[in-house]
């Protein structure tokens, strides 16, 4: 009977054994394929982390390219301004000076023009 009873336990030892050592395996599988997973996801987001940083780069740039633009084009805006403000200054000045010198005519050119801008405007 002492045979019967090892008979009996070495098959089951054996499967215990093999299910035991299926699962080591799979348990080590599976922790493999969970590093390679981590070391592939690493890489993705360094890469994605990288392409991030230069896109947050290229738009910074792109921005303070077009902040010097503006800077510009207001600087420019601003002399013109200055520049036409200072002409109608001289008009004024010379048409004052005209005015003083010559009030008849002044006042008939005054005229001459009220008179014409009236017909154009009443068509």
């Amino acid at each position: 009977m002492n045979k019967e009873v090892q008979a009996h336990e070495t098959p089951e030892h054996d499967i215990h054994e093999r299910i035991d050592h299926g699962a080591e395996r799979i348990k080590q599988a599976t922790s493999e394929a969970v590093a390679t997973s981590k070391e592939k996801f690493s890489r993705a987001a360094d890469h994605l982390e990288e392409g991030l940083h230069r896109a947050t780069d290229k738009a910074a740039g792109a921005a303070n390219r077009t902040s010097d633009k503006v800077a510009d084009a207001k600087e420019r805006g601003r002399a013109a301004m200055d520049q036409a403000k200072d002409r109608a200054d001289e008009w004024l000045d010379e048409v004052r000076d005209y005015v003083r010198e010559k009030p008849v005519q002044a006042v008939a050119i005054a005229l001459g023009a009220g008179w014409l801008l009236g017909r154009i405007l009443r068509r």
